[in-house]
């Protein structure tokens, strides 16, 4: 149990916009094939050990290409580092697994090379929205993993669950949230504008944006903790400390299987679908064995896999997957999902911390 939560937890802690930690780059490991090879770039740890015992041996003998995996500092790092990579015409990972603000960051130095959906046709298989590309319509990523963030509650202190994130307003939830620290990781704008602002498209304009910090500002009386370790806040979780809060569905999940008294809902407004994809640098010259290993990814078997073993949300949409409702349900929801706005992080960076410091975490 253990080392599928920090499976969980490690993708994140790598993946997640503004998420401090990073990996150092590990020795990868090589499984060895015929002379075709593909370099691919995933969060260290558990989660990149869960990929090399669960899927890219599985891939090198569908196909022959032997994977070695890159072990990938923050999404951040690695970007600058493939950048770097890229100019000098080198590769450090033929394929990334990026997140969404680093992959608009790379969008915006053509650093991804477009991908052929023709020689991705399991492609037609994912949800629209996990398909990533450039302004002008080409194909810079194909959706990865994605995972939830939701509202939680102890059981214990609050006896039925919520049913929106409006629930968090309440007065008698005074002193009693954990909520993310950062305005890139905890996507709370997002939740305020879907909850009392009619959609997340109230963002708009800097005028949407105050007033979605002016109404989370209220928030603030409710708050116990700001969180950046979520270990801290899952402990607090469960003893009852901080009895409500945002978090990981899956990782709820699992601590509630444990006989903790947590659980995890998806209010009425959606929970917060976060998500990751990959990415071809335009530096690689194995463009075949990339498209390959992408399509390969892109089967609902194993997508479907990786909800089981590394606990990740499908990219492909249900109806074409094996889980059981118990399994889709320990990873996602048949809720429309709340979206970050990726694009925010992106381009008005500098707007949205100095406000978040000024208004809700100063």
């Amino acid at each position: 149990m253990s080392d599928i939560l920090n499976t969980r937890l490690g993708r994140r802690a790598v993946l997640g916009a503004g998420i401090a930690g990073a990996s150092m780059l590990a020795m990868p490991a090589v499984l060895r094939a015929q002379d075709r090879s593909l370099k691919v770039g995933v969060y260290g740890g558990y989660f990149k050990d869960s990929f090399d015992k669960n899927i890219f041996a599985e891939f090198t003998k569908a196909s022959g290409i032997a994977v070695e995996s890159v072990a990938e500092p923050t999404g951040e790092a690695w970007l600058v580092q493939l950048e770097q990579a890229a100019r000098a015409g080198a590769a450090p990972a033929d394929v990334s697994m990026m997140s969404q603000v680093a992959m608009l960051k790379g969008q915006a130095t053509d650093l991804w090379t477009p991908l052929d959906v023709a020689k991705i046709p399991n492609s037609k298989n994912l949800i629209d929205r996990f398909v990533n590309k450039y302004s002008d319509g080409r194909i810079a990523g194909i959706g990865a993993v994605s995972w939830y963030i939701t509202l939680v509650s102890n059981t214990d202190v609050f006896k039925e669950a919520p049913t929106s994130w409006a629930a968090m307003w309440e007065k008698d939830k005074e002193d009693k949230l954990g909520l993310l620290a950062l305005v890139s990781n905890s996507f709370l704008l997002e939740v305020t504008a879907k909850t009392f602002m009619g959609g997340t498209d109230a963002l708009d304009t800097d005028e949407g944006i105050l007033k979605a910090l002016e109404k989370l500002a209220e928030l603030k009386p409710n708050v116990r903790l700001w969180y950046r370790d979520e270990a801290q806040f899952e402990q607090a979780l469960k003893s009852g400390e901080i009895p409500m809060g945002q978090y990981y569905h899956d990782v709820t999940g699992l601590a509630a299987a444990d006989g903790n008294p947590v659980r995890s809902t998806f209010p009425k407004e959606g929970g917060i679908q976060d998500s990751g994809c990959w990415a071809l640098s335009r530096a690689s010259k194995k463009t075949e064995e990339a498209h390959a290993f992408i399509d390969y990814m892109c089967q609902p078997a194993i997508q479907a896999t990786l909800s089981r073993k590394v606990g990740t949300s499908p990219t492909v949409r249900r109806d074409l997957l094996d889980l059981t409702a118990e399994e889709f349900a320990a990873v996602a929801s048949d809720i429309e999902p709340i979206i970050p706005r990726y694009d925010l992080y992106q381009t008005k960076s500098d707007f949205l911390n100095q406000k978040w410091t000024e208004m809700i975490a100063g």
